[in-house]
């Protein structure tokens, strides 16, 4: 098939929107990263997600809503989801809660998990698509699983031209990694770090979080541990540049691409995706990374980069 690029604008939407309905694919900025969205309720719709990124079946994907009186109708809400919500939707954050039962979604959202990762938006144009849309929207990361994802619609269609029905190009995205997930069915637990830094959590709820562990089983996106990969292999907390890789600096340092000299983690955040892939595009055979302090947003880019230098699954 043909896919279409759409402008962000009430036609766009509508368009979108129109796709959406007949089951089909839909790529469309967040502030995070550009997300491919599906009618949440319609298994086939579903089912093209995982087969257009070849994503496994058991990795659950996130539903993306307009409110959070929308979210309360899939889900079983507390007051920790309200205070959190309050604090920090529409924005960066995922919240995994009971599935309400009868929610009319397709079970290959959950992958069969009695859960269910919610979020709103800050985007304009996502919030623009779910108000034309009028329903809940599946998206993971628009691109082949496992690989970089796409904070512009050009890398969208890099990666996945020919096998959905159209993008919303709505620009580079303005915090540049996927939002932080955090479970909320049991003790507040950090899933995936990310867009939402975990020490602003942590102050909203007053206690710090659960970390995820490596024995835990697969409850959210993102946690495979080969994840966001480009074509060649990558090397992290280089001190120096060796012969054949090119060098992705933070800081005052000399490299090929610099994620932020100033070394602003904001803009770091911003900038990794977008120079992953401008390395990816190069021909880039080893990645060299120079370290990132694990902090604030810097714990979701060295989340990120652990997974894309893992070995490929």
């Amino acid at each position: 098939m043909e896919t279409a690029c759409l402008s962000p604008d009430q036609q766009g939407f509508a368009r979108a929107a129109a796709i959406l309905r007949s089951g089909g694919l839909v790529a469309f900025p967040t502030e995070t990263v550009y997300g491919l969205g599906a009618d949440a309720r319609q298994d086939h719709a579903v089912a093209r997600i995982f087969e257009a990124k070849e994503r496994p079946r058991f990795n659950p994907l996130i539903v993306h809503v307009d409110s959070i009186e929308t979210a309360k109708a899939y889900v079983e809400w507390d007051a920790e989801a309200d205070a959190l919500a309050g604090a920090f939707w529409p924005g960066p954050l995922t919240l995994v809660l009971p599935l309400k039962p009868g929610t009319g979604l397709s079970p290959l959202v959950t992958a069969d998990l009695a859960t269910l990762a919610v979020r709103m938006p800050d985007h304009p144009v996502a919030q623009g698509l779910l108000a034309a849309f009028g329903g809940p929207v599946a998206a993971p990361s628009a691109n082949p699983s496992g690989r970089i994802s796409p904070t512009e619609a050009g890398h969208v269609l890099a990666g996945l031209s020919g096998r959905i029905e159209a993008v919303l190009d709505g620009g580079a995205c303005p915090v540049g990694v996927e939002s932080t997930i955090l479970g909320l069915a049991g003790a507040p637990t950090l899933l995936r770090p990310g867009g939402l830094p975990v020490e602003a959590i942590e102050a909203a709820l007053g206690q710090p979080l659960r970390l995820y562990g490596a024995g835990d089983p697969v409850s959210a996106p993102g946690q495979m541990q080969s994840h966001y990969a480009p074509g060649g292999l990558v090397r992290l907390n280089a001190t120096e540049r060796r012969e054949g890789e090119v060098l992705l600096g933070f800081g005052a340092v000399e490299a090929d691409l610099n994620l932020s000299v100033s070394g602003d983690l904001t803009e770091a955040a911003a900038n990794l995706f977008h120079h992953l892939h401008a390395l990816d595009a190069q021909g880039a055979r080893v990645i060299a990374v120079t370290p990132i302090p694990d902090r604030g947003l810097g714990r979701a880019i060295n989340d990120r980069l652990r997974r894309a230098a893992a070995p490929r699954e």
